[in-house]
């Protein structure tokens, strides 16, 4: 399906020059555009990432890091805006900071995901120096030039970049970033899987040596799963998720591996644990492929006599999918909000 805001900023990726980047996000997998030599790619999403290198862009993974580019040095800036507030903010920030004056930031967006609002707070910081256009009632697009220096004070971005300590429970402490997914607490599924997870060890022949943390956030389950004394590979699509769950680790001591993966593609070895709190009910909507995608991600990496611990909203029909790629396929418990089910036995 074609996003109707990146085809209104399509044209000025296309004819982009000079030193260019392009900010994409999750809003743009699939979206295609001819290839702009002069253009870098700034991409928070992993498979996003690969998708337009294969394709011939210089892409960066990276949480929207902009330190490698000095004040001023930049002569252009395209962003088709994220879904998250701090995120929007931080790319407007560090747009004013190192454009060149007189370059441009062109930003584009749905009038239901803000648009008009992030584009007013724009030309207030751009010294109201914007054209604006639409392509319909709901698409809207901006393109300010910089003035050099910001002339109001900076958006408020929840201090985008700064790693914190965000909860805690009786057995650690979590530390997070705007950006991530659910960033700033402990994830309720979540939390109902770890108080439940001995019923799926004890369905192990024995203590399981290591664990995969399916789209591990953050890192909660991770964390959670180490004192059953396995080595635990996380793996994430987002990149400010992998640098959140790492310093987790590195904060307790606990000695796990973090990899950078869309549905642990990158990911060779089998477990006899899985654990999985999927995005099927955090904002991404409810699609068949992606359900698809991480049960498959799951059957190819469980040991033939492992078990994988799923997480869902009890309105996904997991159970159903699954039957055709694992022999067991289990609900051991529901607390009215969330499911907890067991897979074992990959066909």
């Amino acid at each position: 399906m074609t996003d109707t805001a990146f085809s209104l900023v399509k044209p000025e990726l296309d004819s982009a020059h000079g030193i260019a980047l392009w900010i994409a996000d999750e809003n743009l997998l699939n979206q295609t555009s001819r290839v702009n030599p002069t253009v870098t790619v700034i991409s928070n999403r992993f498979d996003l990432c690969q998708q337009l290198q294969e394709a011939g862009w210089n892409s960066q993974f990276s949480d929207f890091d902009f330190s490698p580019y000095e004040n001023h040095s930049v002569d252009k800036i395209i962003y088709r805006i994220s879904k998250e507030k701090p995120v929007v903010h931080h790319v407007i920030n560090q747009a004013i900071r190192i454009l060149k004056p007189g370059g441009t930031l062109c930003i584009s967006g749905l009038k239901n995901e803000g648009i008009k609002t992030y584009l007013d707070k724009a030309k207030k910081l751009f010294s109201g120096q914007m054209e604006q256009s639409k392509s319909d009632k709901n698409t809207w697009m901006g393109v300010l030039t910089s003035p050099g220096v910001p002339d109001t004070e900076l958006l408020e971005d929840q201090d985008y970049t700064r790693l914190r300590e965000v909860a805690a429970d009786e057995n650690f402490s979590y530390i997070s970033k705007p950006g991530v997914y659910g960033w700033n607490k402990i994830d309720k599924g979540s939390a109902f899987l770890v108080a439940e997870l001995p019923r799926f060890i004890e369905r192990l022949p024995g203590p399981p040596q290591t664990a995969l943390d399916l789209g591990c956030g953050y890192g909660y389950l991770s964390l959670n799963c180490a004192p059953t004394g396995c080595r635990i590979t996380a793996t994430d699509n987002n990149a400010g998720a992998l640098q959140a769950c790492k310093e987790n680790f590195k904060q307790q001591g606990i000695d796990a591996e973090v990899i950078a993966a869309d549905c642990a593609e990158e990911i060779v070895a089998r477990f006899p644990l899985i654990v999985c709190n999927p995005p099927f009910h955090q904002g991404f909507g409810i699609e068949g492929d992606m359900t698809d995608r991480f049960l498959e991600a799951a059957r190819k990496h469980l040991q033939t006599d492992g078990v994988a611990c799923f997480v869902v909203n009890l309105h996904i029909p997991l159970e159903r999918k699954a039957q055709k790629r694992f022999s067991i396929v289990e609900t051991i418990a529901d607390n009215g909000s969330f499911k907890l089910i067991l897979l074992a036995q990959p066909k």
